[in-house]
């Protein structure tokens, strides 16, 4: 979830080189969060434990109780399941103190929030994002800019910003991505943790509705 899983062949050591994190990898480094990955067996051990003692416990004593709708099986969960399970398991809070940080004015929310893709920018100033084209306000032009990288943020609320060299731009879009010349059939290559690749458990998630733009990007990546 937070980074891509290791290319064939590839090393530890040049997994941990390439650093290729995903978009919520993305968001809590910029957010200054930092997560322990699961890679020891003990971690894995008590996380595998946990499950079996849910998968088997839970299973029977669901069946015991004649429990048969999803309903009933939230009320099981809150009145019988937990509690017991809490006797046994949980400790007492060594303390309450509150260690959540206060939000920096270096921290964009919204910016490391979004989903963030890397573009270049066209000899015409303009770049590509799900399928359609932006162009860069003329007032902001400056030298340099061709074929340098820009960050394109897709925010929650459905807007597009685009940052370059740290301040954002003034874009427009400018119409659809022309068409590419048919390619010679290649071998599939590894789906880019960013462009597309989803686990089964987002499935049904982008149906939802939501902002053109967020559909634009889900039919861009069905796409590609």
């Amino acid at each position: 979830m937070f980074t891509a899983a290791p290319r064939k062949g590839e090393s530890e050591p040049e997994r941990l080189a390439a650093d290729r994190v995903t978009q919520i990898g993305r968001a809590l480094r910029e957010l200054g969060i930092g997560w322990i990955a699961a890679y020891s067996p003990q971690a894995k051990g008590r996380v595998e434990r946990s499950f079996s003692t849910d998968q088997d416990r839970l299973v029977k004593q669901l069946r015991l109780a004649k429990v048969s709708t999803l309903e009933a099986a939230n009320v099981f969960l809150e009145q019988e399941y937990w509690p017991e399970w809490n006797e046994h398991f949980a400790k007492p809070l060594s303390s309450v103190t509150d260690l959540h940080r206060s939000l920096s004015k270096e921290i964009n929310l919204a910016a490391s929030l979004s989903h963030v893709e890397q573009r270049v920018i066209g000899n015409d100033y303009t770049f590509s994002f799900a399928g359609r084209r932006y162009q860069i306000a003329r007032a902001i032009v400056q030298a340099g800019m061709k074929r340098r990288s820009v960050r394109v943020e897709l925010r929650l609320d459905g807007t597009l910003q685009a940052r370059y060299e740290g301040r954002y731009l003034d874009i427009f879009e400018c119409g659809e991505k022309p068409a590419a010349a048919p390619a010679a059939p290649a071998r599939a290559g590894r789906k880019d943790h960013n462009a597309g690749g989803k686990s089964r458990w987002m499935e049904g998630f982008f149906d939802r509705p939501g902002s053109p733009l967020w559909q634009a990007v889900q039919q861009s990546n069905a796409r590609g």
